[in-house]
């Protein structure tokens, strides 16, 4: 690890580079700054925003840059990024500073108080993935959220305290620092604790989802009420949300490094409403929590190489075990999102959907058969069960899954050395438990609710008691993000993820298929309508407009139940022009909050 670390901080420039603004917008929208900032919001809501020089509009052209990119779901932590990128620091310390500035900025999913993965590639190729998976309290067992007469309880899997996993995302910046990192740890929270202490705009959106939050289960916790409400009000667009809580925790990290969170003062806070709220978690539990490194997934795809997240996330395998049964076939000649393509994909959903929740838990709790899964020759045995002519039945003895929240949030980094950073992290639930940790100003996660609900409960109504991802102490429960990477002949292609829980897996196939099937620009590739299948419910899901009437009825008499409306993700992601070397950067407009960061 000494020796990779040497690399990467050699490998890192240390001078100032000031860039030229590139935008997808006419010039007169367009004014000279570094770094380059574009969001996905329309021109009228972004002008509110200070200090950002440049916007656009829903648009399939991406952002140029030709040094670094970083593209996240706020236009603030985009910039805190991209300004560490613009500083001399790498792609780690960019994605670092990023994630930091999401805690404050997007507090429906960005946090502190959860967990979720990174994985890297660095300039001469090679790879490796941080996990900072939350883990089980060690007073957890596999029967915490039954009654005393057996009943399984919804409301204590999934919300209060009970549902609350040791948070991993600090200790994982930590590690990816320790390993990876170039600049001083402190200088990569310290955007994070301006924004928090100084406060800044809320849009349209934030505003009302905090809305929603403060006056709905947020309202049962006093913490909650007093850091997401103005005196109880709740906040407008326009308001300026100030965190002086969350901004002490942070200086506390910022100086202190893993010991800020995990030892002293927010250790005792955070145990302490746990105590409050009937919760289980221990300074014990969080003193002995650790993030791992583990080596990523690798498939490889018509030449391309796909790096993506090994578990306890079930994404990596579940993708590479889709995109060898999709090798098979002729997938251009088909045509992008025409009945035989959506017919096909979702086959190849709908078995990789029925492993995934048979046979992926933590591997440090489970033999997961993962070369298996992700062998061309197993792949080649499930096409053989495809008809190209007729569904196949996913039938509800087979398999049930585990419930699993759409709300997470994903952003990628690269930086002029062609390090690249693909980050998904979450507190499962939009802002997590709801639980805000007094005096420390943090949202808990609900992470355990991603655990089975208890053994032998598997049921036609959803319930899986399956025994690899039974609550069990410091085990980390399944997920489906699926931060990924992907390159060619040695080369950084792009880096690509998403939020959406279990469509998060079928939101990255999807987009790199656009990339590498029908050629599509990255924002070309984000911006395509998308579709998800799952295997059960047996029910395919797709984008309003994503497909023609005639199409989805051409599906239906295949035999498929077919679905159209709503959104599917939000898939944040770079690209690197094969020509110039260029950074192009596209911020999913499904959320127009997002933006694009570059230099």
């Amino acid at each position: 690890m000494t020796d990779r670390r040497r690399f990467v901080a050699l490998s890192t420039s240390v001078t100032l580079w000031m860039g030229t603004v590139v935008a997808a917008m006419p010039p007169a929208v367009v004014a000279a700054a570094s770094p380059t900032v574009v969001a996905a919001t329309p021109p009228a809501v972004a002008a509110t925003v200070s200090s950002i020089p440049a916007f656009q509009a829903e648009t399939t052209q991406p952002v140029r840059a030709s040094q670094g990119m970083v593209v996240s779901e706020t236009v603030h932590a985009s910039k805190a990024g991209a300004d560490v990128l613009a500083a001399g620091g790498n792609a780690v310390d960019a994605a670092i500073a990023t994630g930091f500035a999401l805690a404050v900025t997007h507090p429906s999913a960005g946090n502190i108080g959860g967990g979720g993965f990174m994985v890297i590639r660095f300039p001469d190729g090679t790879t490796t993935a941080l996990d900072f998976r939350e883990k089980a309290p060690l007073a957890a067992h596999p029967e915490m959220w039954l009654d005393e007469s057996g009943e399984y309880s919804r409301t204590k899997h999934h919300r209060g305290a009970l549902s609350v996993g040791v948070p991993g995302t600090v200790a994982g910046f930590w590690k990816a620092h320790q390993l990876y990192g170039s600049q001083d740890w402190e200088r990569l929270v310290r955007p994070a604790i301006g924004l928090a202490r100084d406060g800044f705009e809320l849009t349209d959106r934030l505003a009302r989802t905090l809305r929603s939050f403060v006056t709905g289960r947020g309202a049962a916790y006093e913490a909650t009420v007093a850091s997401y409400s103005n005196g109880g009000r709740p906040y407008s667009s326009g308001d300026r949300l100030i965190q002086t809580e969350l901004g002490r925790t942070l200086e506390r990290i910022a100086v202190e490094g893993r010991d800020g969170f995990y030892a002293g003062e927010t250790a005792r806070l955070l145990v302490a409403e746990m105590e409050r709220e009937g919760g289980i978690i221990t300074l014990e539990d969080l003193a002995r929590y650790q993030a791992r490194e583990r080596t990523p997934v690798h498939g490889t795809y018509r030449g391309y190489d796909v790096i993506s997240m090994p578990p306890p996330s079930s994404g990596g395998i579940a993708l590479v075990e889709m995109l060898n049964i999709l090798e098979g076939y002729d997938l251009a000649a088909m045509g992008h999102n025409s009945a035989d393509y959506v017919h096909h994909l979702v086959e190849a959903m709908r078995r990789a959907f029925r492993d995934r929740a048979q046979h992926v838990a933590d591997v440090d709790f489970a033999d997961v058969p993962l070369h298996r899964l992700t062998s061309k020759d197993y792949a080649a045995t499930l096409r053989g069960e495809i008809d190209a002519a007729a569904a196949s039945v996913s039938a509800p003895s087979d398999i049930a899954d585990v419930y699993e929240s759409l709300e997470t949030t994903h952003y990628s980094v690269v930086d002029r050395n062609g390090m690249a950073v693909s980050v998904t992290y979450t507190l499962e639930g939009g802002y997590g438990s709801g639980i805000t940790v007094s005096g420390a100003g943090f949202l808990l996660n609900n992470e355990m609710g991603d655990f089975n609900a208890g053994p032998g409960l598997t049921d036609a109504r959803g319930l899986i008691g399956t025994e690899p991802n039974l609550a069990r102490p410091e085990q980390r429960m399944l997920s489906s993000m699926t931060p990924s990477i992907l390159a060619k002949d040695g080369e950084l292609v792009a880096v690509v993820g998403s939020p959406g829980g279990r469509t998060i897996i079928n939101t990255v196939l999807q987009v790199l298929l656009n990339m590498m099937e029908f050629d599509m620009n990255v924002g070309e590739a984000v911006a395509a309508p998308r579709l998800h299948h799952q295997w059960l419910p047996d029910r395919i899901r797709i984008e309003s407009g994503g497909v023609s009437g005639a199409t989805a009825e051409r599906l239906r008499r295949l035999g498929h139940t077919v679905s159209v409306g709503g959104s599917q993700g939000i898939a944040h992601s770079i690209m690197i022009d094969p020509e110039t070397g260029d950074r192009l950067g596209a911020a999913d407009a499904r959320n127009v909050d997002a933006a694009a960061a570059g230099n």
